[in-house]
């Protein structure tokens, strides 16, 4: 529970209960009637909405650790790489002999 609060924000939260105590007064002012269709509807999109909020914040986290573990395997390459050259000048490819 905790590790998915940490991807809702301050702002998600208040929007979470705005829209919940909206929700629950419109169902006391108006009734159970025919406008609580409409009131559910916007309640949902508003839940659509926090969910995709969500997963996009869950992804990128999930993205940024990728990133970090092929920066990590990219670095330990180089130096491998670093190893093996001989001293001297880098021979670049357009530094052919003539």
């Amino acid at each position: 529970m905790a590790r998915s609060l940490r991807h809702l924000d301050i702002g998600s939260s208040v929007v979470i209960f705005i829209t919940c105590a909206l929700f629950v007064a419109a169902l006391f002012v108006k009734g159970f009637g025919h406008g609580i269709l409409l009131e559910a509807a916007v309640f949902l999109v508003s839940v659509k909405l926090i969910i995709m909020a969500y997963k996009s914040s869950v992804a990128t986290s999930e993205l940024n650790g990728r990133l970090t573990e092929i920066q990590a395997a990219q670095t330990r390459i180089e130096g491998l790489l670093e190893g093996r050259r001989p001293p001297g000048r880098l021979r670049r490819v357009d530094d052919r002999p003539a």
